[in-house]
């Protein structure tokens, strides 16, 4: 069985890239299992943490290190990623030399509520998951925009091409994977 880690890149209750990343989860074949990773519990990375680490640092770092994948849904804030998820990467990243990311396939969905779809997170997040050595799908690249048309009321996305759309990336997603084992 193959675990892969979801990382949401926002913190709200009704979050659109928690929603979108709840549809995505099932998309994933038999014998790969998947779980929400949490993150906002995280105190800020401080340096001063390296070698006396918060309880929570220990817990996310332990709980990252289980996974075999992540997969990083996030929304976009001011052509950026969201702070919590710079956040979450800084902690599982150090000290230097026992990042918890180090050599995991990786695969990113952005999302926004405009049309820009997220480009500027997606492409800040890829040169982060560059530098801690994750290979990250490359094609087909994952940018939804307009999120609150995307999904309905029950929070399903209720678009066929879509949903197909996803699949695809899935798929590839877990040919990565498996490339990497």
């Amino acid at each position: 069985m193959k675990k892969v880690g979801i990382v949401v890149g926002s913190l709200r209750k009704e979050s659109y890239s928690k929603k979108i990343a709840k549809n995505v989860a099932p998309l994933f074949p038999d014998g790969y299992e998947t779980a929400f990773v949490e993150i906002g519990n995280l105190p800020l990375y401080n340096e001063e943490y390296d070698g006396n680490a918060p309880e929570e640092y220990t817990r996310f770092r332990n709980t990252v290190k289980e996974f075999d994948a992540i997969l990083f849904v996030t929304p976009e804030y001011n052509r950026s990623v969201p702070g919590v998820l710079k956040n979450a990467l800084d902690v599982g990243s150090r000290p230097y030399g026992e990042s918890v990311w180090d050599g995991k396939p990786a695969a990113i969905i952005s999302q926004s509520i405009s049309n820009l779809s997220g480009f500027g997170a997606n492409h800040h997040l890829r040169q982060s998951l560059t530098f801690l050595n994750m290979p990250v799908v490359q094609q087909p690249e994952v940018y939804l925009a307009n999120s609150p048309e995307l999904v309905d009321e029950n929070g399903k996305i209720n678009n066929d091409e879509t949903i197909q759309f996803l699949q695809s990336f899935i798929d590839t997603f877990v040919e990565l994977i498996k490339r990497y084992e």
